[in-house]
């Protein structure tokens, strides 16, 4: 049985309209992610460790990552929690939101080590501008790109 010309555009939109929905789908879901992991980490931030002794705010760090982990899973292991703390001192909620449409939560944690904000700027903006996966970032960072692009 072959399929007509018809039949072939048909599937072919149909095909479209499938993939285009689940990209779709794909970014709302690392934009929210991206948020709430950035609002954990404000949370943490400004009820805890600004209020408190570094030991002290360190066990509560621990504490709480451990019910998370208990309840939603591997997400919250303490590395990662800290890693959502870094990303709320580092970024205010406006960058974040500009860029959370077009950046993955795995896209900010290959920038969270930067030091530098001139650094890490320059690798979101062309991440943003010219669609880099997480895995040509890492690249572009590990091969010095802003070091030969300054110079």
């Amino acid at each position: 049985m072959s399929i007509t010309a018809l039949e072939q555009s048909l599937i072919g939109d149909i095909r479209k309209m499938v993939l285009d929905s689940r990209m779709l789908a794909s970014v709302s879901v690392n934009s929210i992610l991206t948020s709430m992991y950035w609002e954990i980490g404000n949370k943490i931030n400004q009820e805890v460790l600004q209020n408190s002794r570094a030991e002290y705010g360190s066990s509560i760090v621990a504490t709480v990552s451990r019910q998370l982990q208990n309840e939603f899973g591997r997400s919250f292991e303490e590395k990662n929690v800290r890693r959502m703390i870094q990303f709320a001192q580092i970024f205010d909620k406006t960058k974040v939101v500009s860029l959370m449409r077009e950046l993955s939560w795995s896209h900010f944690l290959v920038v969270l080590p930067i030091k530098d904000e001139l650094q890490r700027e320059f690798y979101l903006q062309m991440c943003k501008t010219e669609r880099w996966s997480v895995r040509v970032l890492r690249d572009r960072v590990n091969s010095m790109l802003f070091e030969r692009t300054a110079l």
